[in-house]
């Protein structure tokens, strides 16, 4: 009996063994999806719609308690969660109030171990978020300064004067930027005196690739550029015009001027002028060609034309005779260039020719243009702008706000939603929030089963986040993530929205876009419907074996792996095990901008947003910006 049980009790041993290896395994896997947080790979999806959303997200659930697994709520409560960070101080009133626009998602469990190189970031962005949370809620501001834009007592508008001048040091002092407050108006111009500089050996890959053996190309070139305000903390601020003279030439071989514009790191298509007058049926821009002629060294009728008008001049004849001129840039030799604002577009002038005219595109107006950036090879010797608006246009970003009960958001639905959107913002997208409720979520407030929220860490500036209290609280489609805003956390976000479609909206699909996404919701809606119900899901632009970046801004190391889109892919991978996932790849969810019959358009201005609705809402849904 004693050896039974000694071997009794060995066998049990092997299998408790065993069960708790298990167990373990288990418990890695459902933690897994959280250290993902700290891994990714270039792009998989940009909008996704991941069907029976609601049980990849519950995998995802995390309560304040232990990340375990729960059912989605039949009946969604009205508000989210108050956040699980503490707050202690302001009147329970004020918790109450701002607690309601708070996410449920309790990010304090992400402070383990298992976080891997971003634990230190999440602990410091979680307390500082929590600490400017607090500091939100003691903020008891009156119901009629939410119910109207700030006015008085707020700071001073920035100062518009006529005209401004420069000198080298000054601009070099400024980091060869010109501050124009309050951007242009119809007749600004602006003048700049310089000379383009010595070529140089260009060895930056992105400009000339050099072969081993192959001596490095010679390059002088200049940029002149209009920008505007930066829209994401670590991108380029938008280029309202892109002025590029490139001396030594670049493929084509000869000397050219490039120009075009640039929103959120997305370029338009160029507009290149090679030496050759424009076609008689292109369009003029203020009734002046795009590109005038100059002298190529493969066209011999500059040289006839020339000795045509000397010979019609001495002869007397009266008919004007056209010939061009050398190409206006010369290395070592001043040039003074003027930039003005036309009705139509820009046109610059070199030593008082035309040389170019670029029409003004869809999406950048003039009072965008708050700063003038000379880059390059090029030694600036003075600036003078004139001509400038003398009022203020009100291009602040809190200012974009409508305050108007049209665009508020309507209650949660009593029942489980068909589809929840969660829109990624940044707290000072005033502007973009803005874009987005005037346009495609029009369409989804109008809906009963349709439900979309915008979710915004905390910013590192006081007053920002006062003006995002304010909207949040008269809006109503605004959910905090209380933390301190940081790319490359961005995938906590992706966490929240998951948890709130889950256990707040109950939705049966969840989708996640950008701010400066446009939505096509009936052609979404549309291809899901195409997918036989009660199958999971999961669809959008998706890139499929794609290698780690090491470069650029989506560039990842090989401890840290930071994209939430991919850590997004990661997730319904490990779902997929247990449950099959039907993935649906569509081009027509672009990521890089707009498309002929796109099904969502990625990196669009509010004004380009404003641009596309029109266009939908006239049966002729198209692009608005030129490629």
């Amino acid at each position: 009996m004693r050896r039974a049980a000694g071997a009794g009790a060995a066998a049990w041993g092997v299998g408790s063994f065993r069960r708790r290896v298990m167990e373990g395994l288990a418990a890695a896997l459902l933690l897994y999806a959280l250290v993902v947080l700290a891994l990714e790979s270039p792009l998989v999806s940009t909008s996704l719609s991941p069907g029976a959303g609601a049980a990849v997200a519950r995998k995802l659930y995390l309560s304040s308690g232990a990340a375990t697994a729960r059912s989605a709520p039949a009946r969604p409560a009205k508000e989210p969660r108050p956040a699980a960070a503490d707050v202690a101080g302001p009147s329970a009133r004020g918790r109450d109030r701002l607690s309601r626009f708070a996410t449920g998602l309790d990010l304090r469990l992400l402070d383990t171990a298992r976080s891997g190189a971003l634990r230190g970031q999440i602990a410091d962005a979680v307390a500082a978020g929590a600490r400017v949370f607090t500091e939100l809620e003691t903020l008891d501001a009156d119901a009629a300064a939410l119910a109207a834009p700030s006015g008085e007592g707020d700071a001073a508008p920035a100062r518009c004067p006529q005209s401004i001048a420069l000198s080298a040091e000054q601009l070099r002092a400024r980091g060869r930027v010109v501050e124009l407050p309050c951007g242009l108006a119809l007749g600004s111009h602006v003048t700049v005196a310089a000379t383009p500089r010595a070529p140089h050996e260009e060895r930056d890959p992105a400009i000339a690739v050099v072969r081993d053996g192959e001596v490095p190309a010679m390059v002088s070139q200049f940029m002149v550029e209009l920008q505007g305000l930066r829209a994401v903390d670590g991108e380029d601020p938008p280029r309202v015009l892109h002025f590029n003279p490139r001396l030594r030439g670049d493929w084509s071989g000869r000397p050219v001027i490039e120009q075009n514009t640039c929103y959120r790191m997305n370029w338009g298509a160029a507009q290149r002028c090679e030496g050759w007058r424009s076609r008689p049926d292109e369009e003029t821009v203020d009734g002046l060609v795009k590109c005038e002629k100059w002298i190529r060294d493969d066209d011999q009728r500059s040289e006839e034309s020339k000795t045509a008008w000397w010979l019609n001049r001495l002869i007397g004849q009266k008919k004007e005779v056209n010939f061009d001129w050398p190409y206006p840039f010369v290395e070592g030799r001043l040039f003074v260039l003027t930039l003005s604002a036309g009705l139509e577009g820009y046109h610059v002038s070199v030593d008082g020719r035309h040389v170019t005219s670029f029409p003004y595109r869809t999406g950048f107006v003039l009072e965008d243009a708050t700063g003038l950036f000379l880059n390059g090879d090029l030694d600036v010797h003075s600036v003078f702008a004139g001509s400038l608006p003398t009022t203020h246009p009100s291009f602040a970003p809190q200012n974009y706000l409508d305050f108007s009960t049209v665009w508020q958001a309507p209650p949660l639905p009593d029942e489980p939603a068909e589809i929840f959107i969660g829109i990624m913002s940044s707290a000072n997208h005033f502007a973009e929030r803005m874009g987005v409720r005037k346009t495609w979520m029009s369409s989804v407030r109008k809906s009963p089963n349709m439900v979309a929220r915008f979710f915004v860490a905390l910013h590192g500036r006081k007053e920002v986040n006062v003006e995002l209290k304010k909207e949040a609280e008269y809006f109503g489609d605004i959910v905090f993530v209380p933390f301190l805003d940081n790319y490359d956390l961005v995938v906590m976000k992706t966490l929240a929205i998951c948890e709130y479609g889950v256990n707040v909206v109950s939705a049966k699909y969840v989708m996640k876009c950008d701010d400066d996404t446009f939505v096509r919701l009936d052609s979404v809606v549309a291809e899901i419907k195409k997918v036989p119900s009660g199958r999971s899901l999961y669809i959008g632009s998706m890139n499929i074996q794609h290698k780690p970046l090491r470069h650029g801004k989506w560039a990842v190391t090989y401890e840290l792996f930071k994209m939430e889109d991919v850590s997004m892919g990661l997730w319904v991978q490990q779902f997929n095990r247990t449950i099959p996932v039907e993935y649906i790849h569509s081009a027509k969810f672009c990521p890089y901008g707009c498309i002929d019959d796109y099904y969502t358009a990625h990196y669009q201005s509010p004004r380009l947003m404003l641009c596309m609705w029109e266009k939908l809402l006239e049966g002729r849904p198209g692009c608005c910006n030129v490629r």
